[in-house]
Order: C-alpha cells, then sequence, then structure tokens
C-alpha cells in the first residue's frame, strides 16, 4: 500500500466533489481503499491476548475469511451489550437525525464523505439494529432507516469505525448528548468479536501484555533509554541527573507514556520530567519510575471495555507492589481519559493509596481524591504558582507558541488552563487559535484512537486539516512556529501533519518548555535547547 498523499490541490478538490454525491447512502457500498485505512490484525498478538479468530486476512480482499456463525456471533454480541450497556440503548433510540453534529466531525471536514458525518457513521450500526430491535424496522425496512446485516454492510463497519478517533466533538454539539464515540468503542467491540481489529491496535495492546507498554520495549532497554536522555542532559547543562527505578518505597511512582521515551519530539518531552524531578529532589521530592509499568496510554480503549480494564491493572499493581502513596502522570491523551472516566471504578478503589499531596507545596489534590492519580501539568502548574521553579524564560524566546487541547484532556477531564498556565510562564510568546477550535471544541489531531499508522496517511492528513487550519491561522497571522500539546499521540502525529499543512511549524510537549527554562543548581551556560539547537543569542556567526 502506497503511503503517498495527494498534493493538497487534489485534496481539497476531492473533498468539495465527495460533499456533492447526492446517491443514498444505503446504496453506497464502501469503497475500501489505499491510504485511508490501516493494516489489519495479524494473528498473532489477538492469540497473545486472547481475543477470538485470530487470522491472516486483508481488507482490501474480496473474502475476509470470516468465522461461518459470524453472524450469530454479531447479533449475540449486539444483544449483550444492549443489555449491559444502558447508553448504547438509549443512543440506538433517541437520535433525531437532526444533522448538528455533521459538520463538527474533523474526518467529514477532510473527506467530505456523508458516512464520516457522525450521525451517518452511527446510523450504520443503528441501521442494523433496527432491522433487528424494532417493529418497524422488521416490518418495513428501509423506509425507517433498517438493513439487515450481511458481509457488505460488515465491510463498512469496519472502514469507517476505524476513521473515527472516538474524539467526542461532535457530543459536545448533540442536543440530545448522544456520545457517538461510545457508539464507535462498542462497534469496534463487535468486530473484535470476529477478529477484525487494526495491527496499529492488536500488536500495541499485545505488546503492553506482555512488557508493559505498546511499543515492546524490555525493561532493561526501558532503563537505557532513559539513561541516555540522561547523558544528554549533562552533555546540555553539565548537570547529571539520577532517576531511580522500581524502588520500593518511594513516596510517588511516574508513569508516563512509553512514546515520550522512543520517539521525538516527545523524547524532549522526557528531558523535561528529568530535569524538573532533578531539580525538586533537594527540595523534597521522592519519585521513582516503574521498568515494568512503562506505559500510561491504553489501546485498549480503542478495542473493549475489559481489554481496557486489563491493561490499565498494571498501574495500580505496580503502586502497590512498591509501596507508594500516589501516581504522578505525564504528559499523555487517552491515559487520561481512561483515568478520569474509568480507573476509579473499572480498576479501584485504590484504597491502599492516598489522596496525592504534593510535598513541596502541601497542595491537596481532590480531583484526584477517587484515582490518585495528578496530571503533570496540573503538578507542575501549582509549583510555578506557589513560586517553587527559577526558570530563565528568554531561553524560549526565539519560539512562537499555540497550544492544542488534546482531545481527551480536554473534552474527558476539562485540562484547560493548567497547561496554559505552565506555557505562559516559560514563554513570552504564546497565542491562541480560534475559540471555536480549542478547549472543548478542540479539533483531533487526525490520527488518535490507533490511527496513528503510516500505511493511512492520506486519513490522517485529511483528519488533521482542520486542526492544521487553526494552526495555519495563527501561522500566518502571528508567526506562530511551535504547537505545543500534552499528548503522545499528538507528538508523534502532528509533525507530519504541520510538515503537510503548515510547513515551518514545529511540535512539542508542555515539559520540554520547563526543561529549556529551568535554571538547574550548578549548571554550566547553556549554549542549546534540548533539541541541541542554539539558544538566542548563541547562533553562529
Amino acid at each position: 500500500m502506497s503511503d503517498e498523499v495527494p498534493k493538497t490541490q487534489n485534496l481539497i478538490k476531492s473533498i468539495i466533489e465527495n460533499k456533492t454525491q447526492a446517491a443514498s447512502w444505503m446504496n453506497t457500498p464502501a469503497v475500501i481503499r489505499p491510504g485511508m485505512y490501516c493494516y489489519s490484525a495479524k494473528a498473532k498478538p489477538l492469540n497473545i491476548v486472547g481475543m477470538p479468530h485470530g487470522r491472516e486476512w486483508t481488507p482490501d480482499s474480496d473474502d475476509w475469511n470470516l468465522p461461518e456463525n459470524w453472524m450469530e456471533i454479531l447479533s449475540e454480541g449486539l444483544r449483550d451489550r444492549l443489555d449491559r450497556f444502558r447508553s448504547l440503548k438509549v443512543f440506538m433510540d433517541i437520535c433525531v437525525r437532526c444533522g448538528a453534529c455533521a459538520d463538527k466531525c474533523h474526518y467529514f471536514i477532510g473527506t467530505g464523505d456523508p458516512k464520516n458525518m457522525p450521525v451517518l457513521r452511527a446510523e450504520l450500526l443503528r441501521s442494523v439494529y433496527r432491522k433487528e430491535y424494532t417493529v418497524a424496522g422488521k416490518i418495513l425496512g428501509k423506509l425507517v432507516g433498517a438493513r439487515p446485516m450481511t458481509a457488505e454492510v460488515l465491510k463498512e463497519w469496519w472502514y469507517y469505525l476505524f476513521q473515527c478517533s472516538e474524539c467526542r466533538r461532535c457530543s459536545v454539539f448533540c442536543p440530545y448528548g448522544i456520545d457517538t464515540a461510545e457508539i464507535t468503542i462498542l462497534g469496534r467491540e463487535l468486530l473484535n468479536l470476529l477478529g477484525l481489529n487494526i495491527d496499529w491496535i492488536a500488536t500495541p495492546v499485545s505488546n503492553c501484555y506482555r512488557t508493559g507498554n505498546h511499543l515492546g520495549i524490555q525493561p532493561h532497554a526501558f532503563k537505557d533509554m532513559i539513561e541516555f536522555f540522561v547523558d544528554d542532559i549533562e552533555e546540555i547543562t553539565g548537570v547529571r541527573v539520577n532517576p531511580s527505578f522500581n524502588r520500593k518505597g518511594a513516596e510517588i511512582l511516574f508513569i508516563t507514556p512509553s512514546g515520550d521515551v522512543f520517539a521525538d519530539p516527545g523524547t524532549y518531552t522526557a528531558m523535561g520530567y528529568l530535569i524538573l524531578f532533578h531539580y525538586l529532589e533537594s527540595m523534597g521530592l521522592d519519585i521513582t519510575w516503574s521498568t515494568y509499568a512503562s506505559e500510561g496510554g491504553n489501546f485498549g480503549l480503542f478495542t473493549s471495555h475489559e481489554m481496557m480494564k486489563r491493561l490499565n491493572a498494571k498501574m495500580y499493581a505496580e503502586a502497590k507492589r512498591l509501596g507508594v502513596k500516589w501516581i504522578l502522570g505525564g504528559e499523555c491523551g487517552h491515559m487520561w481519559r481512561v483515568i478520569q472516566q474509568y480507573m476509579g471504578t473499572m480498576n479501584g478503589p485504590a484504597d491502599f493509596l492516598e489522596v496525592p499531596v504534593s510535598p513541596l507545596t502541601g497542595t491537596k489534590f481532590q480531583n484526584a481524591a477517587s484515582t490518585k492519580m495528578v496530571h503533570i501539568t496540573e503538578f507542575t502548574a501549582d509549583l510555578i504558582k506557589h513560586n517553587k521553579l527559577k526558570m530563565d524564560t528568554s531561553r524560549n524566546d526565539d519560539l512562537k507558541v499555540t497550544f492544542h487541547d488534546s482531545c481527551n484532556p480536554a473534552r474527558a477531564m476539562g485540562l484547560f488552563e493548567e497547561p496554559r498556565f505552565v506555557i505562559k510562564s516559560t514563554c513570552k510568546n504564546f497565542y491562541e487559535m480560534p475559540e471555536s477550535t480549542i478547549k472543548e471544541q478542540t479539533f483531533c489531531c487526525g490520527s488518535g484512537s490507533g490511527l496513528n499508522a503510516g500505511e493511512n496517511l492520506e486519513l490522517r492528513m485529511r483528519g488533521g486539516l482542520p486542526r492544521a487550519n487553526a494552526v495555519k491561522y495563527v501561522h500566518e497571522k502571528h508567526g506562530v512556529n511551535m504547537l505545543a500539546t500534552i499528548c503522545a499521540i499528538d507528538r508523534a502525529a502532528l509533525p507530519p501533519l504541520m510538515d503537510y499543512w503548515v510547513p515551518g511549524v514545529s511540535v512539542t510537549g508542555v515539559h520540554e518548555l520547563v526543561g529549556n527554562a529551568l535554571i538547574l543548581p550548578g549548571e554550566k551556560q547553556r549554549e542549546t535547547n534540548l533539541r541541541g539547537e542554539p539558544l538566542p543569542g548563541m547562533e553562529e556567526e
């Protein structure tokens, strides 16, 4: 499959052409084409975690090698979820197809495909529900928007349920409060009953199950990566930081997404964490990293409720093993949706932990009373508010920064002001994108919910168009050259998006900015930032 993306002019033209198509959606079969889908899940990762019907199949083939009784499996699976999840039953019944959500989805905006309207994406599932569970649907069929399940409908489900990043922007605008992302989650659960996952989700899930992180990094390799950062920090600052690993009796366990340890520009964010923790050690911070619970992110969220619970359990298990008091979490997106919305009841109660209290300011984080986990931007914002950090913000003077509200921390947990406060405290030049594109109305990076692969790059560039357009606005108006975010997937997905739509804008984590600005006791005069680039005023003549 080609990972090439059409030139921007051709891509825009195709959006307009798609939106002018007038054919009935029920009579328009899905055309599964390269660049718009991820590779199918292989048998091995599915078998590792005990998921059913792992096998070899490809999305572009006519025969998906479905089990003989696949319709029965799907029907029973839908019935089970309608019984277990009252929200699904409600969402199936109350939608009036008003279309308030239609133009709110970045995938519809970027593709022009009517089936990417949230209302119609949900209708793919709802139409089968009507046929099986409503009297009108059984009698009148298509006249009331009902249709039977067929192999063609199943392929349509797969194609479009994996063109949704579960960002929940559509739910903000729904007058009935329908959460289309939850429909997507449950629709994917049904597909997983038939082994119809994608490789970019199934492999990270199995990796996390085996090694504690999505990338399959072994504990010794994880430690080695952190120690590489220690060397880089010493070269830049002259100070050698000394992180601890798996230390029993530490007060705080730190868990961050593995992307911060493995992939640029997340690695610079990890260096920022290390610098901050070293700075605070002499003030009483007692913190350790784990090489076993080495992942905060949870691809189980994109698989099933059961898998989400299963993968998330490692964080509490490791906290219990090490005997810490509470957990500090790094900059991640879906990690924080799972924690905020599910963890307290799904993996709790965490009654062996304490309500988090900052050992440096005495602040009690009541919002974490249930989960016992604090987001690092909350922690750092509290430090800055209490004047605990000495910083030289001129080191970031070459940056004109805007902030991308990552969908899950923003819409799922309302984390709006703390990251902005940290950015404004470390940088002099900060500019907001248009109001309708930030905070609870933020646009997605276009690559969330496991869609950050290489083979679906066209879909990612299309889905990321609205976010890129907002960045382009502040880039042209204010000269913005840096896009900050607090999500590991964003830090991986946004650089190619910027290169395609807004060349000249780079991507950073918030704590990279903190690491640049912090003045470490005993440090040498810094000449470069954490990326090894000259600081303002240090450029060679």
